[in-house]
């Protein structure tokens, strides 16, 4: 997992624009979706200098951006909607926590999208930006992904509500489609988790227990991922009271408020899985010192059944001269009989008494 490690410098000019993400091979592409109840307008392949015949006043506008690569894109993005260069420079630098930060004219909103790696035990972050500003929502992908697919059908298809509502249920909507990421990736981490388990009861592998490690530090990831995301849609709450915030209708904020209590529900969800994953561990111990008892007691059974033969053989090991046994004919047969019974009966007692 990457960390944030402070380098000093000195810039000759304030918020320098430099992509800071690692999907630094994606071109980057842009959609205008112009709609309203009774019509919807969609653009691809165009300049920044069509967004000015593009962006339709009284109508919902959402451009939507693939690709953070080309920063004179994002430079002509925001001169176009005069957005501030310190919200530029914190849509291109992905090492940012989420945050909601809101002023009379506009909302800007990042938010971390998490998804599982396939075939691999890690966990792929993708940062996600929205603007509200004068009615346009300007969304910031760092590469091309489908999770808003089905969003942009309903706006063709004008299913739901998406065609009636402005721009802020738009970002409702498209919230609550990242936030389905979280619940996909906290599912297959479940999965893995109770796979280590069924594992762990038939091996002595030590990887289980790296394993183990691993999905500990993707839940504890997911649980920094959400505690922001849980305190920026609180303070979204907040704003319903602000009468001079006027970027969110007040029916909308149900909504949002929906979106924080599905947080407190992916909380809740991830402390109830780490402590499956502290329990994985303990059984993972539990089952190695199972195990190492097994043998112990194997190992002492057994030096307790040749501890007597043992001392037999002892015995009539030594060299002394008087030894009447060392004269029988038979001795040697007897001696062997004996030991063979003793051995017998301490086997008997051992299984009675249910030592093994």
């Amino acid at each position: 997992m990457r960390k944030i490690k402070f380098k000093k410098s000195r810039k000759t000019q304030g918020n320098p624009l430099e992509y800071t993400g690692t999907h630094k091979k994606f071109e980057s592409e842009m959609q205008l979706f112009v709609y309203d109840d009774l019509a919807v307008k969609e653009h691809v392949d165009f300049e920044i200098e069509d967004l000015k015949k593009c962006v339709f006043e009284g109508k919902t506008n959402w451009l939507n951006l693939h690709g953070l690569n080309e920063i004179e894109i994002i430079e002509g993005i925001g001169d176009f909607f005069k957005i501030d260069n310190f919200i530029l420079s914190d849509i291109l630098n992905t090492s940012r926590r989420t945050k909601v930060e809101e002023s009379s004219d506009n909302l800007f909103f990042n938010i971390k999208s998490l998804l599982p790696t396939e075939n691999s035990d890690n966990i792929s972050a993708e940062q996600i930006s929205f603007l509200i500003k004068d009615g346009v929502l300007i969304s910031f992908q760092e590469k091309r992904s489908d999770f808003f697919t089905h969003i942009r059908e309903r706006i063709r298809e004008h299913t739901g509500m998406v065609r009636l509502k402005k721009a802020d249920f738009l970002l409702y909507l498209l919230l609550d489609a990242i936030m389905e990421n979280f619940y996909i990736t906290i599912e297959n981490e479940e999965d893995k988790v109770e796979e280590l388990i069924s594992i762990s009861k038939n091996s002595a592998d030590p990887e289980i227990l790296v394993r183990i490690e691993k999905h500990r530090d993707n839940f504890n990831f997911l649980k920094r991922s959400i505690i922001p995301l849980r305190d920026s849609l609180f303070a979204i709450k907040s704003l319903k009271e602000d009468d001079d915030f006027k970027i969110i209708e007040q029916e909308t904020y149900s909504y949002f408020s929906r979106l924080h209590q599905k947080t407190l529900e992916l909380l809740e969800q991830i402390d109830s899985d780490m402590g499956m994953l502290e329990s994985a561990s303990n059984f993972f111990f539990s089952s190695q010192s199972h195990k190492m008892n097994e043998i112990m007691k194997t190992l002492t059974i057994v030096s307790a059944i040749f501890i007597p033969l043992t001392f037999i053989v002892g015995v009539y090991g030594m060299n002394f001269l008087n030894m009447p046994e060392l004269k029988y004919q038979n001795g040697y047969y007897t001696v062997i009989a004996m030991m063979v019974v003793i051995g017998i009966i301490m086997v008997i007692y051992f299984k009675k008494r249910r030592w093994f």
